[in-house]
């Protein structure tokens, strides 16, 4: 079967924003405001390891998008991180964020596209194939 373009596109996208915040922002520390985010929630010593752990899955779940393994199973897994991630980040850290407030409305729109991504435009997989 032929996998649709628009699917493709918008998968490659998705991993790619993973991938930026994984590997560049944290692993790399390309923008410390995640490490400084990560001490705050945590209250840790750690924060930098613990900021590069979550880097390496960040980086990890890309690679899971583009193995188009499971991929309803992996939307689902996505939407759950990015809703809690942005919850306790907008209560614990909201000065911290790159765009206040509105982190939790771009942070809604990303949900919106994994979703549209893997259930409206993907319609070869079943949810645990």
């Amino acid at each position: 079967m032929k996998i649709n373009n628009n699917y493709k596109a918008l998968t490659y996208f998705i991993a790619l924003v993973w991938s930026v915040n994984g590997l560049l922002c944290k692993v790399l520390n390309l923008v410390s405001r995640h490490q400084d985010i990560v001490a705050r929630i945590l209250d840790t010593n750690y924060s930098r390891t613990i900021t590069i752990a979550i880097g390496i899955l960040e980086t990890i779940m890309a690679l899971w998008i583009l193995s188009n393994y499971k991929s309803k199973l992996n939307a689902i897994v996505q939407i759950i991180i990015i809703a809690t991630m942005n919850v306790l980040e907008l209560i614990l850290a909201p000065d911290l964020l790159l765009w206040g407030t509105y982190n939790s409305l771009f942070a809604f729109l990303f949900i919106l596209l994994v979703y549209f991504t893997n259930f409206k435009q993907n319609k070869k997989h079943v949810l645990f194939s």
